[in-house]
């Protein structure tokens, strides 16, 4: 990443910038409107690590425990200023035209389906978040045995959902369809199954110095912000 001007903002997002595409878009809109150069850079950590404890403003997660491990590895993270913005729920993706008929969860329970599900990128523990809800073990096991597939992360799975036809059931957020709608259908979870995790940002001790880093943050959490972000999927409630 290149030194910044006076003018520019450093902006990390974590993830992958398929599942955080999102931000990107909110800081285009308002770059664009303030007359900031809002730089994105996104991956996983160890790709940005280095170059966000020098001039990062702001730091995107997807995800609590996520933003709870940035904290910890990025020291110049001010924890104050920690600000969930928007929900995604867990949504079940499926062959287009859905030809195995999958109404929900309990359908992958039952045995012979291939489900792909995603280990990391926060994704942890989503597998059994929603197989476990009711409190049933028997649940937990049936759904373990029709998993196929474990990806790193949500390209990850995204290259093997493409890769592998025989995958007919995809556990992921719902925002991967609205940005993808050719890809794949879409099954809502079962409202007592489903699972949210958001999307936050904070600040670095550098950014929370920057009255553009501040009046961002407050842009991400106006009407505006909201707009761009409910478009593609996130949601507040």
């Amino acid at each position: 990443m290149t030194s910044l001007s006076r003018r520019d903002m450093a902006l990390m997002t974590a993830a992958l910038a398929l599942s955080l595409a999102t931000p990107a878009r909110a800081a285009a809109a308002f770059g664009k409107a303030e007359g900031v150069a809002v730089q994105v850079e996104s991956g996983l950590l160890p790709a940005w690590k280095e170059q966000a404890a020098k001039d990062a403003d702001m730091i995107f997660s997807g995800s609590e425990v996520m933003m709870s491990d940035f904290i910890e590895a990025l020291p110049d993270i001010d924890a104050a200023t920690v600000q969930p913005l928007y929900l995604r729920p867990s949504a079940i993706l499926v062959r287009p035209g859905n030809p195995r008929g999958i109404g929900g969860v309990r359908d992958l329970l039952t045995p012979g389906h291939r489900i792909l599900v995603v280990n990391g990128a926060g994704q942890q523990g989503l597998l059994e978040d929603v197989a476990g809800r009711l409190g049933r073990i028997a649940d937990v096991r049936a759904l373990r045995a029709n998993i196929a597939r474990v990806a790193k992360n949500s390209a990850d799975a995204r290259t093997s959902w493409s890769d592998d036809a025989s995958l007919d059931a995809w556990l992921i957020w719902s925002i991967w369809q609205v940005a993808n709608p050719a890809l794949a259908d879409i099954v809502a979870v079962e409202r007592e199954l489903r699972i949210s995790r958001d999307t936050g940002i904070a600040l670095t001790k550098r950014g929370q110095a920057r009255p553009e880093t501040r009046r961002f943050a407050a842009f991400l959490a106006s009407t505006e912000g909201e707009r761009i972000f409910s478009r593609w999927g996130w949601m507040q409630a």
